[in-house]
């Protein structure tokens, strides 16, 4: 005989609440966008043009930008070294990772090396850079990749280590190899600090990708920061921070949609799938 669940009305009443709980935290950060906007126009107009653009200003230079064909070429310069440099940082960073957490021997032998680079103003590195790697996409995908890089094996790294020592004492207890283990027990766990790291990631990508764009060829939109301050132009500096702002928060969505994909119990288990 086959038993019947029914909701019960506690479990019915759940859905209902977490849907108007989300309405709710949307509208607040709506909301929290509106003030931001509305203190920025109010004090960008009482302060002198040359120093600050209001919203409105910006909003303009940005349309300009666009129909002259500035803005797409330089989010087309900053994008391409960016991508790649992010992506080779999370293909790298990872396993290295992982591998850190999980033996000993490795933790010795990098670990040291990891926490120093992250440590390590990758300002300083930036002329080394540009002498191995010339001035062009080469070098932005290198400081992104480097800058990136460190965040996410980082936070893979301490994931492992936090893992119940008792997770593993079971694939050890039946015969499982290292590489079962690390595949089917460490990497499941490990998800949401992997996640962290790609999100932290993100704004380490951004830091890397200006810097590059400062200090080697003048192109991309730290181009466009760069020229627009040495002609007092803020409507336009403040336009491609912007840019910069927007993109990096968008790739931040989606590293929590893909998240939310990768391991939908997470969210769950710690109670904010509200």
């Amino acid at each position: 005989m086959t038993a019947v669940v029914v909701p019960t009305e506690t479990q019915a009443a759940a859905t209902p609440v977490r849907s108007h709980r989300r309405l709710g935290m949307r509208a607040v950060t709506a909301l929290s966008v509106v003030v931001l906007l509305v203190v920025w126009e109010i004090v960008g107009r009482s302060l002198n043009p040359i120093l600050a653009a209001p919203p409105s200003r910006v909003w303009s230079a940005l349309v300009s930008m666009a129909q002259d064909g500035t803005l797409w070429t330089a989010i087309g310069a900053t994008s391409r070294p960016f991508l790649t440099g992010y992506v080779l940082a999370v293909v790298v960073g990872i396993p290295v990772g992982l591998l850190i957490g999980r033996f000993r021997v490795v933790e010795a032998a990098l670990g040291w090396l990891v926490v120093a680079g992250y440590s390590l103003p990758m300002i300083a590195l930036t002329p080394v850079f540009v002498l191995w790697f010339g001035l062009e996409d080469t070098v932005k995908t290198a400081i992104v990749a480097t800058m990136t890089v460190f965040a996410i094996v980082i936070n893979t790294w301490h994931g492992v280590q936090a893992i119940p020592r008792t997770l593993t004492e079971v694939g050890t207890a039946f015969c499982a190899s290292q590489r079962l283990i690390l595949r089917s027990i460490v990497l499941p766990s490990v998800i949401p600090s992997i996640m962290t790291g790609l999100r932290i990631g993100v704004g380490k990508a951004v830091i890397g990708i200006v810097i590059a764009e400062f200090f080697t060829a003048l192109g991309g939109l730290g181009g466009v920061i760069v020229e627009a301050g040495h002609t007092f132009q803020p409507d336009r500096m403040f336009a491609a921070v912007v840019v910069l702002m927007v993109g990096a928060l968008i790739l931040t969505g989606l590293v929590g949609l893909l998240e939310r994909w990768i391991a939908p119990w997470h969210r769950s288990l710690t109670g904010r799938d509200g």
